[in-house]
């Protein structure tokens, strides 16, 4: 099995992709505007909320929550100075499923994700 932190790495690079793909067919072209809008769904912080409405609303499945769980609870001693560590850990265990999902090749799971947090 892929660390945990990997699978951090590679999901934060794919939701990125998926939410400037999502900003860009709203028809913002300005870099600057995309890069404000893009801040509200790929920050730590927005990541850790999305994430919060993924569990309450019983979106993701058990075997989902467990790679959340493990991305969550990767010891981390640090966060980024913008965000708390608690922020901060949701975030990677949020990332680590969108990158687990894209490597076992379950693009449409991450799709379904994806369109969860644009419908918000």
């Amino acid at each position: 099995m892929i660390n945990v932190l990997t699978l951090a790495y590679f999901g934060d690079a794919v939701y990125e992709m998926y939410i400037r793909k999502y900003l860009i067919d709203k028809g913002i072209q300005n870099v600057n505007n995309l890069q404000k809008e893009a801040i509200k769904y790929v920050s730590a912080k927005a990541q850790a909320y999305y994430l919060n409405l993924l569990i309450e609303n019983k979106f993701l499945s058990d075997e989902e929550i467990n790679i959340v769980h493990r991305g969550r609870n990767h010891k981390s001693h640090k966060a980024p100075k913008n965000t708390d560590i608690n922020t901060y850990k949701l975030a990677t265990g949020f990332e680590s499923l969108i990158g687990y999902l894209y490597l076992n090749n379950e693009i449409d799971r991450v799709e379904e994700i994806i369109n969860f947090i644009e419908s918000k």
